[in-house]
């Protein structure tokens, strides 16, 4: 190797910068300044990786899809960085001395409803499950294309950022359970309840509930259960729900990668825990095997 290329981690840097080109010239095919996507949002981001390489390109990712961006190399830093800047997004390194990405996350949903996509060279579905049940909104395996982490933010963002979880004072207007226990859809003066089995979802509210109990669920599995009891019944793919969740349902794509389809499972499998039931014993969703997801018969 000669010169620069002798470098510690000048190629791994080298191939990088070569993925940000990409990304550059993707947003000015789009016939508009990235700044201007969703103006009305505050911008700010903060990025959490210990790696300086990844951190210098996370953040020129995010810069140039016009974000403000604020930078930390320790979980702690980063804490502290979303405590004072209030960001929008939060990428997140698992890995990382100190404190792990995981414990990092579950410390930023205490004080902070941003966005956060957690990146890991880790691929194991526990892995997965483990960063999405602290408080994660995505999922992203090392290597990632920075075109597909821009995706995947821009589709978060076009999504409501209130949590599901609901004071009981709120959901005192809940209809009456069917007594059938059929699924039924009632409207009240605040919109429309959607309920399957005396499981309850409110969408334009963020509302759930099962039973009397409030739902505690991420935006990621709030969505899904609301598409699964607006489906009524019928099946649901696991790619009609990545698509939804990226908000590419009307936007004429119908892409979805290994990795959409496994976030999808690992969704579901946070959802079902939460509700109380397993795939081979399932109350109110049941898999159909090799397509996807239906309420139960």
């Amino acid at each position: 190797m000669m010169g620069g290329d002798t470098e510690p981690g000048a190629a791994f840097t080298r191939m990088f910068w070569d993925i940000i080109a990409d990304v550059r010239e993707s947003a000015e095919s789009d016939g508009r300044d990235s700044r201007d996507v969703h103006v009305q949002e505050n911008r700010v981001a903060v990025v959490i990786e210990d790696e300086a390489d990844i951190r210098q390109l996370l953040s020129d990712v995010l810069a140039s899809a016009g974000f403000s961006v604020h930078a930390a190399g320790s979980g702690t830093e980063g804490i502290e960085l979303v405590r004072t800047h209030r960001p929008i997004v939060t990428t997140l390194d698992v890995s990382m001395p100190g404190i792990d990405g995981f414990e990092t996350a579950k410390r930023i949903r205490a004080i902070s409803s941003t966005y956060i996509v957690m990146l890991t060279a880790r691929s194991e579905e526990i892995d997965a499950l483990q960063g999405l049940e602290s408080g994660a909104d995505d999922y992203v395996t090392k290597p990632f294309r920075p075109r597909e982490l821009r995706a995947r933010i821009e589709a978060m963002l076009r999504r409501p950022r209130a949590h599901s979880a609901a004071p009981a004072e709120a959901v005192s207007s809940a209809p009456a359970l069917d007594t059938r226990g059929d699924e039924t859809q009632r409207d009240d003066d605040d919109g429309t309840w959607l309920e399957h089995r005396g499981l309850r979802v409110h969408p334009a509210m963020r509302l759930a509930r099962r039973g009397d109990v409030d739902l505690d669920l991420t935006r990621s599995e709030f969505d899904i259960l609301a598409d699964l009891l607006s489906a009524r019944g019928r099946v649901v793919g696991k790619t009609d729900l990545a698509l939804m969740l990226r908000g590419d349902h009307h936007r004429g794509s119908d892409f979805v990668s290994d990795a959409d389809a496994r976030a999808i499972e690992v969704h579901m499998a946070n959802l079902r825990r939460k509700l109380g039931e397993t795939p081979t014993q399932p109350r109110w969703i049941e898999t159909v095997r090799g397509v996807g997801y239906r309420l139960t018969r």
